[in-house]
């Protein structure tokens, strides 16, 4: 059953610089415990995205259009009183700044015992005992006693443990993780993802897992949405996405995945930058940066198709992308292709060139005719 579906929203922020097209006819869809991952370079549109789905899109930013429907309800037309009920609720998200989003001048237990009281309509001592509960369920050692610590006295790693016991108070049917392991080392950051997804299957909770890692989106996804510019430009299975990546700026995201015993001087990267979200590119936003853009991805904006087919996706399509290659409208093509090798530890999977002088995923086209 769908929990969640977003249809063509589009969100713009009214600057002083200009108009800022931060999300563009964007339209996806999560399952009851499905984990949906969303990943881009800062400036894609991923926070945004998240922001609108829990309404907290404030001015300068306006939600220009579209449709988001939580259990068949359309949230943008909810009044400000059935919004706040489900904020928190039925919908949690852990925010990407710990640090920020907890108040330093109350407890920690106390923030998380707050939510519980408004929305479960427990007492004060049933509200604490859940919250002692649910720090020592995220890991918070002698969870009693830092029951009454403030944020400061909490590391960035309990810091965030805290945000996802905040989270998870209320049960909810969805959780927004944007960035959950920013501010943490990598120790952390690995336990942290496994409490995330423990915890998920314990409550039956859909994940939107926001990120620009997809290491992460491997380990703990079963969908994967890629954005660029505001836009998606690709959408699939995880395992398909890794396995067969149909669009240049995925294989670029792939290629720069640092990888042990890589023994490269330097990560392949994609060459320049994320557009001005005020002045986007004519024709497809990506063809300044992929070496395989022509004349034709200046000119025309590529919809999202069935790679197979060249055609508009139907419902049921699971891999979908925006490229001109998939409606006949490149000369010189994709050439690039996917390799498989097999290691003591792990399956690799990785994007080359055809003529496979190249072992690891990059980015580049084997001639200099396609670059624009």
């Amino acid at each position: 059953m769908t929990l969640l579906e977003v249809t063509d929203l589009t969100v713009k922020f009214y600057t002083e610089k200009g108009v800022v097209n931060a999300v563009n006819d964007l339209s996806f869809s999560i399952e009851r415990g499905d984990t949906f991952g969303v990943v881009g370079e800062s400036g894609a549109g991923k926070s945004v995205t998240a922001h609108s789905v829990m309404r907290l899109i404030e001015r300068p930013g306006h939600i220009e259009s579209g449709e988001i429907l939580f259990k068949g309800e359309n949230i943008l037309e909810m009044s400000e009183a059935e919004i706040r009920s489900i904020r928190g609720n039925e919908i949690s998200m852990v925010f990407q700044d710990a640090q920020t989003a907890l108040n330093p001048v109350y407890p920690v237990g106390e923030q998380i015992a707050e939510m519980i009281r408004h929305h479960l309509d427990y007492g004060k001592a049933d509200a604490k005992e859940r919250t002692i509960q649910l720090l020592d369920t995220v890991g918070i050692p002698d969870a009693p006693t830092r029951y009454s610590d403030y944020p400061h006295e909490f590391s960035g790693g309990m810091q965030q443990r805290a945000i996802i016991a905040m989270a998870l108070s209320c049960d909810p049917d969805l959780l927004i993780c944007d960035e959950p392991t920013t501010a943490v080392d990598v120790t952390t950051e690995a336990k942290v993802l496994a409490e995330i997804e423990s915890l998920a299957a314990e409550f039956d909770t859909a994940v939107q897992l926001i990120t620009h890692d997809l290491g992460i989106v491997a380990d703990i996804c079963d969908r994967v949405m890629v954005m660029y510019a505001g836009r998606p430009v690709e959408k699939a299975p995880v395992e398909e996405l890794y396995y067969d990546p149909k669009h240049p700026y995925t294989v670029g995201l792939m290629s720069s995945i640092p990888r042990i015993g890589d023994d490269r001087d330097r990560l392949q990267t994609i060459p320049g930058t994320m557009p001005d979200l005020i002045e986007l590119p004519s024709g497809c936003t990506f063809h300044p940066r992929c070496p395989y853009a022509e004349e034709a991805c200046t000119r025309t904006e590529p919809a999202l198709v069935d790679p197979e087919t060249g055609t508009e996706p139907t419902n049921d399509a699971e891999h979908i992308a925006a490229c001109l290659e998939y409606t006949g409208e490149l000369n010189a093509g994709l050439d690039y292709e996917v390799q498989v090798r097999e290691s003591t530890t792990d399956e690799r999977v990785e994007a080359a060139p055809e003529s496979g002088s190249v072992a690891e995923t990059e980015l580049s086209s084997t001639d200099g005719d396609h670059d624009d």
